[in-house]
């Protein structure tokens, strides 16, 4: 089938190009003429394991390509993707500008039936809207449908690839057949196929992160709890997670949730509900409790340092909102690193693939090493605020050599409690003891 992609973020391009990798002709648009010239010089503008190798080779096949013009996309492709951002609102709404003006020039030049797909994250109603705005202006047949996207970054290939499930939202029957001939090659081990209407497929999206994001927060309530009375929540989450009715996936404990999802869309909800007088007292709750414990970390440190950390060397492993990705958009690191230049203290950071990011932000405010080790020497004290799995079997000895004083502050809970006291390192994580 031909394909066009509109967007070439994070889900645009590895929805085009999985889909390229099955077959199909894709078109990807973007209205940032350098970042498509780069594209075509096969130059992927995002770090996702594996997207490399399917976007080269499909490049050289033939099959993906890329454009600056909407017109170009639209006259190419049977089926439409827009995989535009929503980004968050002032008040905490989806912002659709980019998805509706998308829509209006959708409206001006179709001249065939095409199947319109949201693939971005967007609040219950805005297949109508698109709907609606494609139809002011159009002369021929379409459908809208709302195909939500389930991508976690760093496994975002897999997957696409191999889903666990594919949710179509549509009322029209032509367009459900389409997408579901697309989606056919990627679900031939039978995971299923599951069509409903737009407005429940739209909310199947956000009700699934909001829930896994009150998973986590639940989770980083009973870790602080644990804090307080002296239990050992790892033990905790053992005995919670081998109920089946409950699962073991989502139960860590941390420094809170970040990324380009949660965040936006556990908000996102929140406001569709205040919008028709309806008030989601739990996801109130979770918002308020995933930013505080960004920072929870923040009075221990202080508090061990004796409230002065004027001059004080952090160094800090881990920038990216979690592992595999280079996406720093509400990472908890980020929220530590400004606590910590805001009462003086100097950070030294190293992440396998986010600091090119986080320098653009922070300019020269903070130092960057080459690698792990080399931020920690004659830093005053360790900050882990990623969980990348080459932080997870460190040197104790070079730790304790490097560091002034041999003494990490863990948000991940990485390492045993019990191993850090024979090693000598006092050791501060989520929700068990210190040692």
């Amino acid at each position: 089938m031909k394909i066009a992609v509109i967007g070439t973020g994070y889900v645009g391009l590895v929805t085009g190009t999985c889909l390229a990798e099955n077959g199909n002709e894709v078109l990807c648009v973007d209205i940032d003429k350098n970042k498509v010239e780069q594209m075509k010089a096969g130059v992927v503008p995002i770090y996702e394991p594996h997207l490399d190798v399917l976007f080269e080779r499909n490049i050289e096949a033939g099959r993906l390509n890329f454009t600056t013009s909407l017109k170009e996309g639209l006259d190419f492709g049977e089926v439409i993707f827009l995989a535009l951002p929503t980004p968050e609102d002032e008040d905490g709404s989806a912002d659709l500008k980019y998805v509706l003006g998308v829509a209006k020039e959708i409206g001006e030049y179709i001249t065939s039936y095409k199947v319109i797909v949201d693939k971005s994250t967007v609040p219950v109603g805005t297949a109508d809207l698109v709907h609606a705005t494609i139809a002011k202006t159009c002369k021929t047949d379409f459908d809208v449908v709302s195909n939500p996207e389930f991508l976690r970054e760093g496994f975002a290939v897999d997957d696409f690839m191999k889903p666990e499930r594919i949710v179509i939202g549509s009322s029209s029957e032509r367009a459900t057949e389409v997408m579901q001939r697309l989606y056919q090659p990627f679900v031939r081990s039978g995971n299923p196929v599951i069509t409903m209407d737009e407005k429940s497929a739209e909310l199947t999206k956000y009700a699934s992160n909001s829930f896994l994001a009150t998973k986590i927060t639940f989770m980083n309530e009973i870790a602080n709890y644990c804090q307080k009375v002296g239990a050992d929540v790892d033990k905790v989450r053992i005995g919670m997670g081998t109920d089946s009715r409950i699962g073991k996936r989502f139960l860590f404990p941390g420094i809170g949730y970040g990324g380009s999802c949660f965040p936006k869309d556990v908000k996102a909800l929140h406001k569709s509900g205040q919008d028709i007088d309806y008030s989601f007292k739990i996801l109130e709750a979770v918002v308020d409790v995933n930013e505080k414990q960004k920072t929870i970390l923040f009075p221990e440190l202080s508090s061990y340092f004796d409230a002065d950390l004027k001059g004080k060397t952090i160094a800090v492993w881990g920038l990216a909102f979690k592992p595999e990705t280079d996406d720093i958009r509400e990472a908890p690191a980020l929220y530590m690193i400004d606590k910590l230049l805001e009462v003086g203290a100097k950070i030294k950071a190293f992440d396998p693939e986010a600091m090119e990011n986080v320098e653009q932000k922070y300019g020269g405010k903070i130092s960057f090493g080459e690698d792990m080790y080399e931020v920690t020497q004659d830093a005053d004290a360790l900050l882990i605020c990623t969980e990348w799995s080459i932080f997870r079997t460190p040197d104790y000895k070079r730790l304790k050599s490097n560091l002034k004083q041999p003494v990490i502050f863990d948000g991940r809970n990485l390492y045993p409690t019990v191993e850090l006291a024979k090693e000598g390192i006092h050791y501060i994580s989520i929700g068990r003891q210190k040692v």
